[in-house]
């Protein structure tokens, strides 16, 4: 009973790691068709909505460079705040670092208005039940999390973030 039992993880570790690295096929359905870099110029527009899953896909899709996600709400009075100190970090470290919003339990139209008063020159993602928000862990907004060019999160910041925050995380950012 415990060899059968033991052949049959020894199975599935094998099968596992034969399948690392496959993704899935593309189908017109799916909102990464294209790979990230298309996804992304697209969400500047549309502000697709994502569940945690395609997020954690889109975020694996985007490693080689640095990350960072900003979790926003046009409700969110500190968002209005710190916004523009995205923009600006943007502007200036935009071909080092990408930036990416992900705007939670908000409608559309309002946050279209809210990016579009703002000037912000990089997409977001809606994240319309919450999820993505509630799964990474957090329960207020803003909220804001580093992710290095290996992909993997070197840094969160819950709450509003100075200037003098964001432009030290970012400069840690580069040099992981």
């Amino acid at each position: 009973m415990i060899a059968r039992r033991l052949s049959a993880v020894a199975f599935a570790v094998i099968l596992t790691s034969s399948c690392e690295g496959d993704t899935p096929p593309r189908t017109s359905a799916d909102p990464l068709r294209g790979g990230a870099d298309a996804f992304l110029a697209r969400a500047t527009d549309d502000f697709p909505e994502l569940d945690f899953l395609t997020y954690e896909r889109l975020l694996y899709e985007l490693r080689g460079r640095p990350v960072v996600v900003n979790l926003w709400a046009s409700y969110c009075v500190p968002c209005r705040t710190e916004t523009p100190l995205f923009v600006e970090a943007a502007g200036r470290y935009g071909d080092d670092i990408r930036f990416l919003g992900v705007d939670s339990l908000d409608e559309q139209a309002p946050a279209r208005a809210f990016y579009e008063r703002r000037d912000v020159p990089y997409p977001s993602v809606s994240d319309p039940t919450g999820q993505i928000h509630d799964r990474l862990g957090f329960f207020g907004l803003p909220d804001t999390i580093f992710y290095a060019a290996d992909g993997h999160i070197t840094e969160t910041w819950s709450g509003p973030i100075t200037a003098a925050e964001l432009q030290e995380r970012l400069e840690r950012l580069l040099a992981a």
